[in-house]
């Protein structure tokens, strides 16, 4: 393992792990440079791409220049300073079979950021102006189990939380197929909803859009609604990828409540994706749900969300939409500034996801020779 990186791991991890010192603009900005300069050292493959854009570590004097790699760079190149032999896990994207997944390349110590930065913000959002306790929730997973589903940095981190509330490994009622599909098995799904009365817990439910859509169409086709207790929340990480029908998302909420019986304020959105260590979340209280109301999403202090636009490559004032680009500090042994093909509105400090972009993916050579975008 290198030992420049280990050290940047390690600070980085006790920084995370204590919000006592949070990781504000100035403090961010050195930790941002500096994992550059580590980064363009020890990742040939990200070196190429900047050294063929002419942006290097002498040259870039803020953390806004760090060339960002787009996420379709990782379906290509092998984007990590981790050599063959330290690489115990791999995360792949999700999308369609028809191209090759992206690979994120993880060791025992990268995942030990990756958990620690997972862990902090998902309780933070989701817990931190709740009175309960998350060890008294019921947790419910709508994905296959990790043993099914080894390569998916989802499913990596709904096991990273079930470990950490100590949660039974029966909470898992989704099912890998044989063609790689998800599907869920509605009678465990059933199963880990009801609720007896004497252990009326409440729960916490997580899951893809896609297998909330066919969760809530079952308990359509037999007409059947269920109350979770009070205090449960839902956790809903956005994407369809033609896996299911695709709803708006406010009448995707509402069907949740109607069926569920979980109001829109305890539904909560998270953003990630298998380039990325860190999440962003939307975790504000909303009013109901006939009222228009952005969901904005924000990364933790260790990561910043820039909206870029992609005729200038510059970032957008706030009510201007743009390409979002994520600098991740967690990503130690990776590549840290990543320029994703979502679209995004700038709102302050955080941003509103629109989708994606209709954009051609960079292939090959053309990586090296694109434009620098400051």
């Amino acid at each position: 393992m290198n030992p420049e990186l280990s050290h940047f791991a390690t600070r980085l991890r006790e920084r995370i792990s204590d919000f006592r010192f949070p990781i504000s603009d100035l403090p961010f900005a050195a930790l941002a440079l500096e994992l550059f300069a580590l980064q363009f050292r020890h990742n040939a493959a990200y070196r190429k791409i900047c050294a063929a854009r002419k942006l290097t570590p002498p040259v870039v004097a803020q953390w806004t220049q760090i060339p960002a790699v787009p996420t379709s760079a990782f379906k290509e190149l092998e984007l990590t300073s981790l050599a063959p032999v330290e690489r115990t896990a791999v995360f792949h994207s999700s999308g369609t079979t028809a191209q090759p997944p992206s690979r994120h390349f993880h060791s025992a110590e990268s995942l030990a950021v990756y958990e620690a930065s997972l862990w902090n913000w998902f309780e933070q959002n989701l817990f931190s102006n709740s009175k309960l306790k998350i060890q008294n929730l019921k947790f419910i997973c709508l994905t296959p189990p990790p043993a099914q589903a080894p390569q998916s940095s989802l499913v990596h981190m709904f096991e990273t939380v079930r470990q950490k509330i100590s949660a039974p490994a029966t909470v898992f009622v989704g099912e890998r197929t044989d063609d790689g599909a998800w599907v869920l098995n509605f009678d465990a799904a059933l199963s880990a909803l009801s609720l007896s009365p004497v252990t009326r817990h409440p729960s916490l439910l997580l899951g893809t859009a896609f297998s909330f859509v066919h969760l809530l169409d079952f308990l359509a086709e037999k007409n059947l609604r269920l109350n979770l207790p009070a205090g449960s929340r839902v956790l809903e990480t956005g994407g369809y990828k033609n896996r299911s029908r695709s709803l708006p998302k406010a009448e995707l909420h509402a069907l949740i409540t109607a069926r569920l019986g979980v109001p829109v304020e305890n539904i909560i959105c998270e953003y990630g994706m298998s380039e990325l260590s860190s999440q962003a979340y939307d975790a504000e209280i909303h009013p109901p749900a006939s009222i228009r109301h952005p969901r904005i999403f924000r990364f933790p202090p260790w990561a910043r969300a820039q909206i870029i636009s992609p005729e200038t490559g510059r970032e957008v004032a706030t009510g201007e939409t743009g390409l979002i680009r994520i600098f991740d500090l967690a990503n130690v042994f990776s590549v840290a500034a990543i320029q994703t093909e979502d679209l995004g509105i700038r709102r302050g400090d955080g941003f509103e996801l629109i989708g994606r972009a209709p954009l051609a993916e960079p292939r090959g050579c053309s990586l090296m020779s694109q434009s620098a975008m400051p």
